[in-house]
């Protein structure tokens, strides 16, 4: 088992490390954390213990996985977990906190990207290909969708949900749930507009992107959605929406309609 470790870091007891791993210099790795195959921790970087690890993760310097929620009624003998994918970069200052919950998990999906101080609180959900960027905060219990965007300092508050293929915009501080392929932004927040770069990126183009245009619309004029022609992802966008918010819905700038294009 070919393995890369400086003779500054730390490891503890029961670590499992897949091949090909890389710790680098005053590195810790505390005991019983499970780290894939081909990862690389980065110098000063922690892995706490209740930490599992998939393949090919990225832990640039200061990163830090599986920090107590920060919940002031929290039992540190509690056993809970961080969970995450394969192929994640967590940039310099990261930070993730393992769930709040007895065998609770705060999960990380795969291919996600994750810039400097960005940061995911306890008993999060976070979908794969999903990037935050710089200073990005979210509270406990959020749950952001696949191959989201969020914009450098966006806060989140406890309990939304971001639905998949959502872009929110630098700065935006989010109190409601944000509805799947839209754009979001300003203050009050509000959805503007389909995420139309990111559709079209993602291959949802031709009637799959015209249904969404016609369900945004619909959405914007609190009618149903009933008689749309069925996709993948407007059965997505209902069962998304069937399920019960804790915080409600952000609602719409009034020109949106002005903005949307099929």
């Amino acid at each position: 088992m070919l393995q890369h470790i400086h003779p500054t870091a730390y490891i503890g007891d029961a670590v499992s490390l897949g091949k090909n791993t890389t710790v680098g210099p005053f590195a810790v790795i505390e005991a019983g954390a499970i780290l894939g195959d081909n990862c690389t921790v980065g110098a000063h970087a922690v892995v706490h213990s209740h930490v599992k690890m998939g393949n090919a993760n990225v832990l640039h310097p200061h990163a830090v996985l599986g920090g107590l929620p920060q919940d002031t009624s929290f039992n540190s003998a509690t056993v809970s977990w961080l969970v995450c994918g394969d192929n994640n970069v967590f940039r310099e200052g990261f930070t993730a906190h393992r769930a709040s919950k007895e065998h609770g998990e705060t999960r990380i999906g795969s291919d996600c990207y994750f810039m400097n101080n960005s940061h995911v609180a306890h008993d999060c959900r976070i979908g794969d290909k999903t990037i935050f960027a710089n200073n990005v905060a979210i509270g406990g219990f959020v749950d952001i969708g696949h191959n989201v965007f969020m914009g450098g300092a966006v806060v989140v508050h406890q309990f939304c949900r971001v639905g998949a293929f959502a872009i929110v915009q630098g700065t935006t501080g989010l109190n409601m749930d944000v509805i799947p392929f839209m754009l979001i932004g300003g203050r009050p927040a509000r959805h503007y507009k389909l995420n139309t770069v990111g559709l079209r990126r993602a291959g949802i183009t031709g009637t799959r992107y015209a249904v969404l245009s016609q369900a945004f619309r619909r959405l914007k004029d609190k009618k149903n959605l009933d008689d749309l022609d069925e996709t993948a992802e407007l059965d997505y966008l209902k069962n998304w929406l069937a399920v019960k918010s804790k915080r409600g819905l952000h609602g719409f700038v009034a020109i949106a309609a002005a903005h949307e294009q099929a």
